[in-house]
Parts: C-alpha cells; structure tokens; sequence
C-alpha cells in the first residue's frame, strides 16, 4: 500500500520506510507542500494536523509522527517543544546544549526521561490508524555518538548498553527506539 509520508525530515523519513518496508511503499512529502503549523497541545493532535494536511494536499492516505522527550526533573519539558526547545529555528545542536544547561545541576537518577512517539494514518475516508512507542532511558551529562539526530547524542535507552541513541547503527536503533515502537506497532495494525 501507498502512503505519504508527512515529514520533510529525511532522517524520520529514512526511519520510517525502512521500518514500514513490506507492508508500506512511503512516498516522500512532495517538496511543494508547505510546513504544517503544529500548535495542537499533545503528541497525537500534531500527528494529526500533518497526517491530515498532507491526505489534503495530495488526495493519498497520510502517515505523521511527532515525538516529545519528556525529561522528568524539567516536569516533562521539551515535550511537544522539543524541536523547538530552543526557539522557533532552533538547530538540534541548540534545543541539546539548552538541555544540557538547563540539567546541568540534576544527577544520577533524576536525569530520567524517556521518548514518546505518536504514529498516525489518515485515510482517503478521514479514518485514523494510530500507535504511540515509548523508550525510558536517561539524559547524559555530554552529549557522545556521531550518529541518529535531534537529542539522539544525549538520550541513553534504558534498553541501549549504556550507549546513546547517536552511539549506535541505524538497525540498533530502530531495534529499540521509541519511533520503531511506534512504527512497528502501526506496520502490525496493517497487517
């Protein structure tokens, strides 16, 4: 089955197809179609502002995302701010050092955080498919790992070997992570 993927990111784009691979063929977002203005209050409601703009735009089934990292000693900030933690344009590299700065006096076990990720289809008729992933893991001192992108380099998976999500291959990754939860489940309801 054809759907469109609702992200212009081509690192949750990449996630996405190679997790949906054999039940889903994701068409890229066509360049032409403006951002989407995600200012609902939770994770679902902008997965679905985007799910739901981009069937608009294209008359074609639409699968979204939107993740939050939920750093508990922040009361659950960045949350759904997390790509723009740091302001509106924000860089990864900033929303991660305005982190970092901001838990520079937390340690041990109150660095907890964990990633949530809602995963959404709008079909052609308006009906809805959603799956939501979890990982629980906590915030590194320094950020470490060349890889993954956004907060990946200071998030450490409860479930990772003491690795960062940045420290580890793409299949190490989608293994565990929050958005190959959530994926995963949504490729299951399709089956």
């Amino acid at each position: 089955m054809d759907l469109v993927c609702a992200s212009a990111n081509s690192h949750k784009y990449s996630e996405m197809a190679q997790i949906l691979s054999g039940v889903v063929n994701l068409i890229p977002r066509p360049p032409e179609i403006p951002d989407v203005v995600e200012d609902a209050n939770t994770l679902e409601g902008n997965a679905r502002l985007k799910a739901t703009a981009i069937r608009s735009s294209t008359g074609c089934p639409a699968v979204a995302d939107d993740t939050g990292l939920e750093v508990d000693a922040l009361g659950g900030a960045p949350g759904i701010f997390s790509a723009r933690y740091a302001g509106e344009n924000a860089t990864y590299e900033e929303n991660v050092s305005k982190l970092l700065e901001e838990m520079s006096q937390v340690t041990g076990e109150g660095r907890s955080a964990r990633f949530r990720t809602v995963a959404l289809i709008v079909w052609e008729d308006g009906a809805e498919t959603i799956a939501e992933g979890v990982v629980e893991g906590v915030i590194a001192e320094t950020p470490s790992g060349k890889g993954g992108f956004g907060y990946d380099s200071v998030f450490i998976p409860s479930s990772g070997e003491g690795k960062t999500f940045a420290e580890m291959s793409d299949e190490e990754k989608n293994d565990i992570s929050h958005r190959g939860v959530a994926f995963r489940k949504l490729k299951e309801l399709l089956l």
